[in-house]
């Protein structure tokens, strides 16, 4: 009996020795997971993952799900689902009352969109291509293009889509700042002084005002 008690032991504390090492070891994992992964950006372009911290001239934090960056999180995944599906895109101008009180039906919505602006005559001209006419606001969803403003008929049309009635924008979510329809090209340079002169004066061209391009009817 002795010596069964005695051979007994040694295996007993053995064995609390190696539970109690495999807690230390569950317990230090936990710990670096908790931490958090730092995305490391090499020289040579080769991205790679680590528990430490790496010199803060390659550190680049790793978003967290449904963020899309520091400037604006990610949509959530069925409002994101839907959008890639049936894109919304906003035409306006300037001094356009029905152009605004369609950006307040979609803003209050928390309709992603893209504004495009109607401020030259390039800009009409371009929209003259895409719906046929110049009237403002013009609105498509997806391949639906819908002209003027109707609060019943742009409510229809997205509940069509499936998009949600009520918004689910992240808190921190800012819009894309608006940008014209047909953006804008520097002049090309002149290739001499002699291609200048040989250049008759021409009459200098009238532009319609920035707010209300010529043709446009709101």
């Amino acid at each position: 009996m002795n010596t069964f008690t005695s051979s007994f032991r040694p295996a007993r504390a053995l064995l609390l020795h190696s539970t109690a090492l495999g807690l230390m070891v569950g317990l230090l994992s936990v710990t670096a997971h908790a931490q958090g992964v730092y995305r490391i950006v090499g020289p040579d372009g080769r991205v790679s993952y680590s528990d430490q911290p790496p010199p803060a001239a390659n550190a680049r934090p790793t978003a967290s799900p449904g963020s899309g960056g520091t400037a604006s999180p990610q949509l959530p995944f069925e409002l994101r689902q839907i959008n890639s599906r049936y894109p919304v895109t906003l035409y306006t101008s300037g001094e356009c009352a029905p152009c605004n009180s369609g950006r307040i039906l979609l803003n209050a919505r928390g309709i992603p969109y893209t504004e495009k602006t109607i401020s030259t005559n390039e800009d009409v001209e371009a929209l003259k291509r895409l719906s046929g006419q110049a009237s403002l606001p013009f609105l498509t969803i997806g391949s639906q293009q819908i002209k003027g403003y109707s609060d019943g008929e742009w409510t229809q049309f997205l509940d069509a889509a499936g998009y949600p009635k009520q918004s689910a924008l992240p808190t921190a979510y800012r819009r894309p700042a608006p940008t014209p329809l047909v953006a804008a090209q520097a002049p090309a340079a002149a290739s001499g002084p002699a291609t200048a002169q040989s250049q008759p004066a021409s009459a200098p061209s009238v532009e319609p005002p920035v707010n209300n391009p010529a043709g446009i009817r709101f």
